[in-house]
């Protein structure tokens, strides 16, 4: 069944405004007032949809991360989950961001409390977990899959952050070839002592 596009207008007002005082305020100090007053829609519309603020967030994450999710995963299915076989133009995860760059430009701002990264961070956590091939378990006892996880998180976290410091100025054609060069390094980082 369709949403009524009434409501659809609501959210989007409700998340554009959202994000507006989100580049000056945390969302603690953020009124059901204010946010009304800039998305132009009375209060007791808001509160046919949501019970504060938080839920407008919460509700526009769920959005973000379940795009997120599907530009994560679309190179796996198409490969059949075999990773070198993914090529560079297969990529979607850099045009979900620039879609939702407003959003991620507030995530991804120093001055902003981490704890907007740490709810992004947990939610893609969450299905880098799903990603993992029982295989690689199997086959690494030692292995100890929470620190896989964070690590495979922190490490596409870093590269998105890394795009928001260069100001996304980087193609995303440029980027997606990074990616798969940097996916096909076998150990790319040395220590000393081990060379």
């Amino acid at each position: 069944m369709k949403k009524d596009l009434r409501i659809i207008k609501t959210q989007e007002s409700l998340r554009h405004a959202l994000l507006s005082l989100l580049k000056t305020k945390s969302i603690e100090t953020i009124t059901i007032a204010e946010l009304c007053r800039l998305a132009q829609i009375n209060r007791g519309t808001f509160y046919l949809h949501y019970k504060d603020v938080h839920e407008v967030f919460k509700e526009y994450l769920d959005v973000i991360v379940e795009d997120l999710r599907k530009s994560y995963e679309e190179p796996y299915y198409k490969t059949n989950y075999k990773i070198k076989d993914i090529t560079a133009d297969m990529i979607k995860i850099f045009h979900h961001v620039k879609k939702y760059q407003d959003f991620y430009q507030i995530i991804f701002d120093e001055r902003i409390p981490m704890m907007y990264y740490y709810l992004l961070f947990d939610t893609v956590r969450t299905f880098m977990r799903d990603s993992i091939e029982e295989g690689l378990l199997t086959s690494q006892p030692d292995l100890q899959v929470d620190y896989l996880i964070s690590y495979q998180t922190n490490a596409i976290l870093g590269i998105l952050i890394e795009w928001h410091r260069q100001e996304y100025k980087t193609s995303i054609k440029e980027l997606n070839m990074q990616l798969i060069t940097i996916v096909s390094l076998h150990n790319p980082i040395r220590m000393h002592g081990n060379d």
